[in-house]
């Protein structure tokens, strides 16, 4: 199974490297992506069921990847939400929880867990 995955992320390079790893190694299909919360909750609200995966960064160019969580509550239960941070920290991973997310990743050093998580995801070993 592909995973229709939307990317919440505003940092160019880390976006399409994101991208092209996860679509490389852990059967993603990017469906698009947004840099600011309120292009991130306009995807989200005009594509319901019609994706897979979203992954959201915490800090964005405007707003922050806490309210594209809030914008995600109302998924379908098959539909999952990471979050891939820098700001990783256990307050930061406690909030997200409460939010709706389904896990939190750091960036400096939990790229494999994503890739592995995925991978799960998408049933494939």
């Amino acid at each position: 199974m592909e995973l229709r995955t939307y990317i919440v992320e505003d940092n160019t390079t880390i976006r399409e490297n994101l991208i092209d790893t996860l679509e490389e190694l852990a059967s993603v299909r990017s469906l698009g992506w947004a840099e600011a919360e309120s292009d991130a909750r306009a995807w989200i609200a005009a594509h319901r069921g019609q994706w897979d995966l979203v992954i959201v960064d915490l800090f964005l160019k405007q707003g922050s990847g806490l309210g594209v969580l809030e914008a995600c509550q109302d998924r379908g239960r098959e539909q999952r939400v990471l979050v891939l941070s820098n700001y990783a920290t256990p307050d930061m991973r406690k909030r997200c929880a409460q939010l709706g997310a389904d896990a939190v990743f750091d960036k400096s050093n939990e790229i494999d867990a994503l890739v592995d998580y995925c991978l799960a995801l998408a049933g494939r070993p």
